[in-house]
């Protein structure tokens, strides 16, 4: 069951991605909204898996926190 934390960002990810197709926005610059969403969901992918694993190896270290 999601937190209301955890749900309050899902939303504002996802309005975020409304407006970003809405607009018609792509990194560095302004084209079709479309291919921008996928790229964006691409880019947050690979951000989310590499952060996945530096916070993993910072807590293997013992110098970040516990899990909450």
């Amino acid at each position: 069951m999601s937190t209301t934390r955890s749900q309050l960002y899902r939303f504002a990810r996802d309005l975020g991605n409304i407006e970003t197709v809405e607009h018609g926005y792509k990194r560095g610059g302004l084209s079709g909204g479309v291919e921008g969403g996928v790229e964006r969901q691409v880019r947050r992918t690979i951000y989310r898996q590499g952060n996945r694993q530096i916070n993993k190896f910072v807590r293997a270290v013992g110098l970040g926190p516990r899990r909450r």
